[in-house]
């Protein structure tokens, strides 16, 4: 099991930007993708990044292609989100989760049922 904690998030305004950090603690030798999804109230949770960890691929939302980046850190094991112009459809609790995902199927990348393991979440808010 992996444990996975999540800060960096915040109240900011319309355009600015925030950076979310993950440390995953455990077994985190068991997963090779790390990812972040939120989920605002009222909707489902959705996909925004995730990241292969041994060749740094990177897979993105549509809703965040060009204004996101993630990224991660091999020395501390940490995962971030750089996120850029940030819009008020932005606002959302943050997950990040972590997975063992075959690179020959990369469409699981996206989905949350294919993630063992979150953390508690990290609230963004974008105020117009």
């Amino acid at each position: 099991q992996v444990q996975l904690v999540e800060s960096g998030g915040g109240l900011v305004q319309v355009g600015d930007s925030l950076r979310l950090s993950c440390v995953p603690s455990g077994r985190v030798w068991s997963k090779n993708v790390m990812g972040w999804f939120r989920q605002a109230p009222g909707k489902e949770r959705e996909f925004v990044a995730a990241i292969r960890w041994s060749s740094g691929t990177t897979y993105y939302d549509d809703s965040v292609k060009g204004r996101f980046t993630i990224s991660r850190d091999d020395a501390s094991d940490t995962v971030y989100l750089q996120m850029d112009n940030l819009k008020p459809e932005d606002s959302a609790v943050y997950y990040c989760a972590a997975a063992m995902i075959s690179e020959y199927y990369p469409y699981e990348n996206y989905h949350a049922a294919s993630y063992d393991d979150w953390g508690r979440g990290t609230q963004v808010t974008v105020s117009s």
